[in-house]
Order: C-alpha cells, then structure tokens, then sequence
C-alpha cells in the first residue's frame, strides 16, 4: 500500500497523545513503521481535541481523516481501536478527490498471488491477536505463511469474503479450512494438536 499511496501524491500521517518514546517503543514492536508518526502528547492531545476524537479519558479515538490540498477533510473514519482500517475504502475515497487516480492505481496495482496450502496466516503488522498467534504458532514450531493484508489487497479482499463482510485478523488457511480470529481450539483441531 506504501507505494500506492506514494504513486497518488498522498503522504500518510500516524497521530497518537502518547509520548515519543512510547511512540518510538510501538512502532519497534511493529518492526518499524513506512510513515511518520508524530506525538501529540503536549499540550496533550490538543490536535486530537481540534479534530474531536479526543476521548474524556484522555486517549483518542482511532481515526481516519483525509484532507485534500486546500486542507479540507474530505473523508472521517472512526472506528474501534482493534479495527483494520480497509485500504480499498480509503482508495476509492481518494479516486474523489485525486485526478486520475484510478489509472495511478491500475498502474501500480500489481495482482498479488497468496499460497493456497499449509497453514497461512492472513494479519497485519499491528494486530494484537496476530501478534499473540505469532508467539503461539512459534511456541509449537508450526510453520507457517505469513501474509500482510495491509499491504496484499488481494488477500485483503480474500479476509473480507470469508468474514462476511468484515476483515478479521488473524484468518487462517489450513489446507482450504479457515479460521476466523485467533480460536487455539479451532486451530488446534484443524492442525491436529
């Protein structure tokens, strides 16, 4: 997704009111993030609170905002904070407001293939179930195929039709059984634990 963006002219902006090395101490647990993240910790969370996605508790909303060049948001996505964000609703937002951008993305829009055996894990970088169904997978030395749908629109599309709508990370594929969300039981019958 970084260089679709980056082919549309876009740059794209983390926010957070934690401080900057809890920021710096996220984005390592990541391994690394591909766009600036900024701090909004002092005075704290008062970009969050211009933007009204400050929460009464102090932290803020998990929010998408797109602004065009004239600096008017065009487009507000708030959602819950386990929530994947889908990188096609943001496209086609930005088909809107970018001229051309439908032939930009065709262009650099390559068709991904995804394995179709074994045991593939369908996630992104951020998840906290992918993260703890990494250390569990690892714990039984399973291996396994790793495919980031924040970046795989394919699989991103793949994830959403076996959710019914929904795009739920982790998804296993185990030799044509999935698995919605991080379930040891299911995961453990399907792969005969």
């Amino acid at each position: 997704m970084r260089d679709t963006f980056a082919g549309l002219n876009v740059q794209v902006l983390g926010i957070s009111v934690d401080s900057v090395p809890c920021l710096k101490a996220w984005a390592d647990s990541l391994g690394g993030i591909n766009y600036p993240l900024l701090s909004d910790f002092w005075p704290h969370g008062k970009v969050a609170k211009l933007y009204g996605v400050l929460r009464s508790e102090g932290h803020s909303e998990r929010a998408i905002f797109i602004i065009d060049r004239q600096g008017v948001i065009r487009y507000i996505d708030i959602h819950d904070i386990d929530d994947q964000p889908d990188n096609e609703v943001l496209l086609e937002e930005l088909k809107k407001i970018i001229p051309n951008a439908e032939e930009k993305i065709s262009q650099l829009y390559r068709e991904e293939e995804t394995p179709r055996s074994g045991l593939v894990m369908y996630c992104t970088p951020w998840c906290p179930d992918c993260r703890r169904a990494r250390a569990w997978l690892k714990e039984r030395s399973l291996p396994y195929t790793e495919v980031d749908i924040s970046t795989n629109l394919n699989a991103a599309r793949q994830v959403r039709e076996w959710g019914k709508g929904f795009q739920v990370t982790p998804t296993f594929e185990i030799d044509g059984q999935v698995v919605l969300d991080f379930d040891e039981q299911q995961l453990s019958k399907f792969l005969k634990l």
